[in-house]
């Protein structure tokens, strides 16, 4: 069988074809590259943080961890990401959602806040760096073997919210010297700092001479239980127990307590600056910040277990003046004269 030779249009058109090709495959390598590149360049570490509350109410706190994160040489979206988990109260939730971030395999989980958050992420793993901020000693909460050296795959913050319990309620009793049946309300769905502030709030009280009932509230619901009962009781003031859901709730706890005319110490000065009448402890904006800060350090490869616990070292007395007035209480000078703000 004879070959015919091509014609000279058909080899025009099949180089034309193979050139095609050629350029069709290269431009599916040109168009792959920058594929690759992005997905090297998405390998970016994923922070996993662990709120007990809700994102709304924490959204300044929130602001506040990510300019930690931001002077440690991390910004979200640029150079780490992070994977939110927000229990909404539900403390129940905790342990499920830490297991999740651990299967995910995240770089660090950040507790910000609450006892009961950071032993979820301890139970769900000991090989994951945790950052944690709690409120009760670490060291007796078994979050830590000690203070300056953690052990462990635990670091964090201690803002000592719990400790101060003593020293709130001399506040009060300094605003309210007539007052003798203090109420204290405390979240039992978060157990440690459910058991130790009652001890020390009641040793605090012996020594003045006062009496301590203890409320219980783990749902917005409960909280009006609470003030139902204390009010019936006839409670003359009332202490406001560290945790992460009153922080949530604490519209609701500040309108209570001024609806009820009811001398109240909060933990937090965002209690204070919604018309709560006092509150004293440390900067949540500043605990927050060097959680972000640690969390930073941690990504750039420093081990949990050499990184000391920090502790505040300056604490905050608010003062509500507006509210005085409406529940009818003249504050002292020598009050005033403590306070680092006054709310006009």
């Amino acid at each position: 069988m004879t070959t015919r030779p091509l014609s000279p249009l058909t080899m025009l058109l099949s180089r034309h074809t193979r050139r095609r090709g050629f350029i069709t495959l290269l431009g599916g390598a040109a168009a792959a590259w920058p594929l690759a590149v992005r997905a090297q360049q998405s390998k970016v570490p994923v922070v996993g943080f662990l709120h007990p509350g809700s994102a709304e109410p924490n959204a300044s706190l929130l602001a506040a961890f990510r300019k930690g994160l931001a002077e440690a040489g991390y910004t979200e979206g640029k150079n780490v990401a992070i994977e939110f988990r927000w229990a909404h109260g539900e403390n129940s939730r905790l342990g499920e959602m830490a297991a999740d971030l651990v299967q995910r395999q995240v770089a660090v989980i950040v507790t910000p806040i609450g006892t009961v958050t950071v032993l979820a992420a301890k139970t769900a793993t000991s090989t994951i760096p945790i950052v944690f901020s709690a409120g009760t000693d670490p060291v007796k909460a078994g979050i830590v073997a000690s203070l300056r050296r953690p052990g462990g795959n635990v670091t964090g913050v201690n803002y000592m919210a719990a400790e101060l319990s003593a020293k709130r309620l001399s506040l009060l009793h300094e605003l309210t010297p007539r007052a003798t049946r203090i109420a204290l309300l405390v979240n039992p769905a978060n157990p440690v700092p459910a058991e130790t502030v009652p001890k020390d709030t009641e040793a605090a009280a012996e020594t003045i001479g006062l009496h301590i009932d203890v409320y219980k509230a783990e749902t917005s619901r409960e909280i009006e239980m609470a003030f139902d009962a204390l009010i019936q009781n006839r409670a003359d003031a009332l202490v406001i127990g560290a945790d992460a859901f009153f922080i949530d709730r604490r519209v609701q706890i500040v309108t209570l307590a001024t609806r009820y005319l009811l001398p109240t110490v909060y933990f937090l000065r965002e209690f204070a600056e919604i018309g709560g009448l006092m509150s004293y402890g440390a900067s949540d904006f500043g605990r927050y910040r060097e959680v972000g800060i640690y969390t930073g350090r941690i990504l750039k490869g420093e081990k949990p277990a050499d990184m000391p616990v920090v502790q505040p070292t300056q604490f905050e007395l608010v003062i509500n003046l507006s509210t005085a007035r409406v529940i009818g209480i003249t504050v002292p000078p020598s009050l005033l004269a403590q306070a680092n703000e006054v709310i006009e």
